[in-house]
């Protein structure tokens, strides 16, 4: 291991004096390291000049696979000296997708990481990742994003959803629009969150779509009405899973729109690499 590491050090400085400087070791130690290497691999790794040394391409194919090795082997040591001291790591989302499904599942991460202090930030306007707010996004939309570099991805589909008892109204749930119906809504702000008009348009229905009973500025009070029995809504799969697992929403008829965008977890571009930012968006991307 010594041998190897003298290598990629030489390798790296294109010198014995300056790979010996950082290793912290001499000349001569590098010099028998990188000769034992030599006769231990029967094939020559550098060519000695008069005042430098010149790597081999065997030599430079072995240093690049060192190099690789120390960087992932280096970024295993931070992630396990992260998990066990405080860190404050920063998650950014809309407010639909803090409360509806990052917040029910941060007790999982809680108590994998317990000494890590998690900051979430919350709203429902674009979160620019250059201003260093955030250390990870979830951000809906279509990538690339060209202040993020995009980790995971995760597309949804959309279905009118209400409760089993004002689904009991319709003989027809597909055709649901035309009785007398109370559409709630939620106001679209992003140009990727779909409307109902989106949604009719998207599902191929012609009839002018109905003006809608209940509007709401924030997504989750549209689905509380909708709970209450109070109309219908649009359902987001993956956030509103919970609802329908619970039977306290129900999905009303077959009729499924996929929307263009995706649920993206995305990272600064230009940030200096976390350990502890990697943790969690690993885990955001794992749990999408």
């Amino acid at each position: 291991m010594n041998a190897l590491v003298a290598l990629e050090a030489a390798a790296r400085h294109r010198s014995i004096t300056l790979a010996a400087d950082e290793l912290g070791v001499t000349q001569a130690a590098v010099s028998r390291q990188v000769s034992a290497l030599e006769m231990e691999l029967g094939t020559q790794l550098f060519l000695r000049k008069h005042r430098s040394i010149e790597p081999t391409p065997s030599c430079l194919l072995l240093a690049s696979s060192l190099a690789s090795s120390f960087a992932a082997i280096s970024d295993s040591v931070d992630l396990v000296r992260s998990s066990n001291r405080s860190e404050i790591v920063t998650i950014g989302a809309t407010l639909a997708f803090s409360t509806l499904w990052l917040l029910p599942r941060l007790t999982e991460f809680r108590e994998r990481f317990p000494s890590l202090q998690i900051r979430v930030v919350s709203q429902d306007s674009r979160i620019h990742l250059t201003s260093g707010e955030v250390d990870v996004a979830i951000r809906f939309g279509t990538p690339p994003f060209e202040d993020g570099e995009v980790i995971a991805s995760k597309a949804d589909v959309i279905f009118p959803i209400c409760t089993h008892e004002y689904a009991k109204r319709f003989h027809h749930a597909d055709r649901f629009y035309e009785a007398q119906v109370d559409l709630i809504a939620a106001d679209v702000s992003d140009r990727d969150w779909y409307s109902w008009t989106d949604w009719f348009s998207r599902a191929g229905i012609k009839l002018p779509v109905p003006k809608p009973s209940l509007r709401f500025n924030h997504y989750y009070d549209a689905l509380q009405a909708a709970r209450a029995g109070q109309g219908i809504a649009l359902g987001w799969d993956l956030l509103v899973k919970n609802f329908l697992d619970d039977g306290s929403l129900v999905r009303l008829g077959e009729l499924v729109v996929a929307p263009e965008g995706r649920y993206n977890i995305v990272v600064p571009r230009r940030t200096k690499r976390s350990a502890i930012r990697d943790i969690t968006a690993e885990w955001l991307a794992n749990s999408l």
